[in-house]
């Protein structure tokens, strides 16, 4: 994990507001596509909006489908399952359950004033 003074530059994606709860959109940042995510969480009892950001190429699959994934829990993880193949992937690190050597990338994710954030 990155904590927020050790990313250099954060680039706008979208109004939160643009990406409809527990669902995910694709962004081309710095010339590579990122599933981004817009999270409700539920545990402790509030509903705070969370963003989370990984590859939005699916290995096992070989296409870039992964926004386009169901956003579900798998215990305490938050995960997306891919599209095609099922294969779920951890929303905070980008591990692939069923298949690690399979992980993408995540990128540092936050909600300022309304706008979704990627860090790099």
């Amino acid at each position: 994990m990155h904590s927020d003074q050790q990313i250099k530059h954060w680039t706008p994606i979208c109004d939160l507001g643009d990406i409809v709860p527990n669902t995910g959109v694709c962004a081309l940042v710095n010339g590579e596509q990122v599933a981004v995510f817009h999270v409700i969480d539920t545990t402790g009892g509030g509903k705070e909006a969370r963003v989370f950001a990984i590859g939005n190429y699916d290995p096992n699959s070989e296409a870039s489908v992964l926004s386009r994934g169901l956003v579900g829990n798998l215990g305490e993880r938050i995960v997306v399952a891919s599209p095609i193949y099922k294969q779920h992937f951890d929303l905070q690190t980008g591990e692939c359950l069923e298949e690690p050597a399979n992980s993408v990338t995540a990128w540092p994710a936050r909600i300022e004033a309304g706008r979704v954030w990627i860090g790099a």
